[in-house]
């Protein structure tokens, strides 16, 4: 069972990796992604597409059809015209439109032969036609008149047939796509007539999938309803290549019919719905659980508008869509959901509520926890008020939100230069990884940031299981140093005072570079600092100590890592990039890491050496001219 929901615009580059080329010419993988996208070449139940196989006139005028404008209106033309195709032949539709769009002809005879391969003057004749050229605009006598306009149109662009030969079903596949890109009579690109983009002689192919994509739809019982076979089908699952069986309810999918292909996800945000903008009446986005979310279809904006069951205060289930995008809203009663993560803050008020006969004060928690996929979300819950770094479960259902404390559930082992296992256990291809440190510090990781690093200890504070008994969630504790805070101390000044040579009052100011953005502090504390890369450690929010990075002169740069002789160092994916100007001054600019190289620079590096598992990243990187 399905639920139609009127879609947005889809952005698909990402999801669906096509390949596309630059200016000139065209690859011929990439027209052939064309012709599936706009299902005019389909395979067989196998999906094979028999690129080698022949076509027959009956399945050439399938293919014009696909290729015009009145593909959708087929069914209309079943009556039979000829007496071997009868209205019952599966091309009956496709024959009668060809006819009677004047594409192709029948014989003499009275028949059509549906099941005689088509030549390829045949083949260029009836795309001359498709293209609006008739007999007036071509000079001499068939075929070699077709062949010639067809020539100088581009139509035979890679067409490595011969006059009088059958077409190939790969001839048609290069045939038709150079038609969707040529010249028409009327003016103006053929492909541009039927909604398509077409530039420097190419189809744009992203806009191409998102026309030809259909969605999104809401399995609410975890079937897809498509209008093709499941057994041909590919189906990516939260873009990994997945199955049917995998589909759950209340997932969103889209399917393009052409290239036989399914994406489905299962992303789902629960919690207090406290936002709606910019106006109850019409709103275009809505915040749950501190997030706001883009509502992405008219039946989730009418859901929460003024006018549907939802409102301000009320819990929610967003079902959301490849972009993040708003496709339905549920009442948590149809679909729980149960976050896992570490506790950011946490703040008990009260809240009072009142009634004619009598009034009642009630505590009320705000807890915000980062959730294992990376996103800070903000509860609201009954109890006690947890402390920073907490591990908790947060349950959303219909009777409410509940959080609770969790016990620490270690793992030990290590990842593969792939980043596909950890230990004996297989890593889920949307597996969810949490760093985190004890004062609610956390950051997002993938499994190539972990690649090779041992875990061991307490490296590992929790981790869940697939039914399958793969990894799908794991927390860390400060495993990559990420989650700390990294600046470039740019002066030091020791203001502190002193009589009869004991200091009596000890004043330091420091000032540091941090995101671009310059910084003082001034302590009652001296701290083994020099001017360079450095480390801020908190607790309780405040300051407790400055710990000095290592330093390495660099003698090759790239964009992932950098080498200092003969050892390599990982270059952080957040790196900030310092140039110091010559001046004597020793003023700094921030720069892209693209800006310097060793030819024009001397470059330090300092790196974190502070015993993190994964740790040894370069974290900030001054440039001096040479």
């Amino acid at each position: 069972m399905k639920k139609r929901i009127v879609s947005g615009l889809l952005c698909l580059c990402l999801a669906l990796g096509l390949l596309c080329t630059g200016a000139g010419a065209v690859s011929g993988s990439s027209k052939l992604e064309a012709i599936q996208v706009l299902g005019i070449l389909e395979g067989d139940e196998a999906g094979n597409l028999n690129l080698s196989s022949q076509v027959t006139r009956a399945e050439f005028a399938a293919m014009l059809s696909a290729a015009s404008p009145y593909g959708s209106s087929v069914s209309s033309y079943g009556s039979a015209l000829f007496k071997d195709v009868s209205s019952g032949h599966w091309a009956s539709g496709y024959v009668r439109l060809a006819v009677e769009q004047g594409w192709m002809s029948g014989y003499v005879d009275g028949t059509f032969r549906p099941d005689q391969p088509i030549t390829l003057e045949e083949g260029c004749t009836a795309l001359l036609r498709l293209l609006g050229y008739d007999a007036s605009s071509l000079t001499g006598a068939y075929p070699a008149a077709q062949l010639s306009k067809a020539d100088s149109l581009g139509l035979l662009d890679d067409v490595t047939a011969a006059q009088g030969s059958p077409l190939t079903r790969q001839n048609c596949v290069d045939l038709i796509y150079n038609t969707l890109v040529a010249q028409a009579s009327a003016g103006g690109t053929y492909g541009t007539s039927l909604g398509y983009t077409v530039t420097n002689g190419e189809i744009d192919y992203a806009t191409l999938v998102s026309t030809e994509t259909k969605g999104p739809y809401v399995s609410t019982d975890g079937s897809l309803s498509l209008p093709f076979s499941l057994n041909s089908a590919t189906i990516y699952r939260n873009v990994a290549l997945s199955s049917a069986s995998a589909v759950e309810a209340y997932d969103v999918y889209y399917y393009n019919e052409g290239m036989g292909t399914v994406w489905v996800y299962h992303n789902r945000a629960s919690g207090t719905l406290t936002a709606l903008s910019p106006s109850k009446v019409s709103p275009t986005s809505a915040t749950v659980a501190g997030v706001t979310y883009e509502i992405g279809t008219s039946q989730a904006a009418y859901q929460l508008s003024s006018q549907g069951q939802f409102q301000e205060g009320d819990l929610v289930t967003l079902l959301l869509g490849m972009n993040g995008e708003i496709v339905e809203v549920l009442d948590p009663q149809d679909s729980e959901s149960t976050y896992y993560g570490s506790v950011v803050s946490s703040t008990k008020g009260a809240s009072t509520s009142s009634t004619s006969a009598s009034s009642t004060t009630s505590a009320q928690v705000t807890t915000q926890v980062a959730c294992t996929d990376g996103v800070l979300r903000t509860f609201y819950h009954s109890g006690s008020a947890f402390e920073e770094g907490r591990l908790v479960a947060v349950s959303v259902s219909q009777s409410g939100t509940k959080v609770q404390g969790m016990s620490q559930n270690h793992l030990e082992g290590t990842v593969s230069n792939d980043g596909s296992t950890l230990g004996k256990y297989t890593l889920a291809s949307d597996v969810e990884i949490l760093d985190t440190d004890p004062e609610g510090g956390y950051v997002r990781i993938y499994p190539s940031r972990l690649a090779g690093t041992t875990l061991s200890g307490e490296d590992v504070r929790y981790y869940t299981l697939t039914a399958s008994g793969e990894i799908d969630r794991l927390i860390l504790n400060e495993v990559t140093g990420d989650t700390l805070q990294y600046v470039y101390v740019s002066s030091v000044t020791d203001n502190s005072t002193s009589g009869s040579g004991i200091v009596s009052n000890i004043s330091v100011s420091y000032s540091y570079i941090q995101d671009g953005q310059t910084h003082s502090l001034s302590e009652s504390s001296r701290y083994n600092i020099r001017v360079g890369g450095a480390v801020l450690v908190y607790e309780d929010d405040s300051l407790t100590s400055i710990s000095q990075l290592s330093s390495v002169t660099l003698d090759s740069l790239g964009s992932l890592s950098a080498m200092s002789g003969n050892q390599e160092y990982f270059l952080s994916e957040d790196v900030q990039v310092l140039l110091r100007d010559g001046s004597g001054l020793y003023n700094y600019y921030t720069a892209a890491l693209s800006q310097i190289d060793t030819q024009h620079y001397d470059l330090t590096g300092w790196y974190d050496d502070l015993g993190y598992s994964a740790g040894g990243r370069i974290r900030v990187i001054v440039a001096v001219p040479k």
